[in-house]
Order: structure tokens, then sequence, then C-alpha cells
């Protein structure tokens, strides 16, 4: 069951990404996530391979390969 919303939500991170970078915190404004969910559906991408990351001192920007 878990598995199954984990993947729901990696494609409501994936759909939300569509449309260019954003912000983790713009990414849990835009798929209205709680902050474990998201990093979840982010780990989710990632482990697919299918996520960009750039981190600064302030902010992580996710973008799609």
């Amino acid at each position: 069951m878990l598995t199954a919303k984990i993947g729901e939500n990696a494609g409501l991170v994936w759909n939300a990404l569509q449309g260019g970078a954003l912000t983790t915190e713009a990414l849990k404004k835009a798929t209205k996530l709680k902050v474990a969910d998201l990093n979840l559906a982010l780990g989710w991408l990632a482990r697919e391979g299918k996520l960009c990351f750039e981190v600064t001192d302030k902010e992580t920007v996710v973008g799609l390969k």
C-alpha cells in the first residue's frame, strides 16, 4: 500500500516538474504534499534516474533529466 502511494506522489512531482525546474519549497506547494511524502517521491524518481538536483546554501532546485 505504501509503495503505491509513493508512486502516486512521484507522479504528482513528475507532472509538477513538466513546466520546468522548481525549488523543493515550490514543489511542495505545487503538489500539496507533506515534506516526508515529497522526499519519498523525490527519492523514488531519483533512484530511477529521472531527476537532476542543484543544491545551493539556501535551496535545492529539482528538475527533470
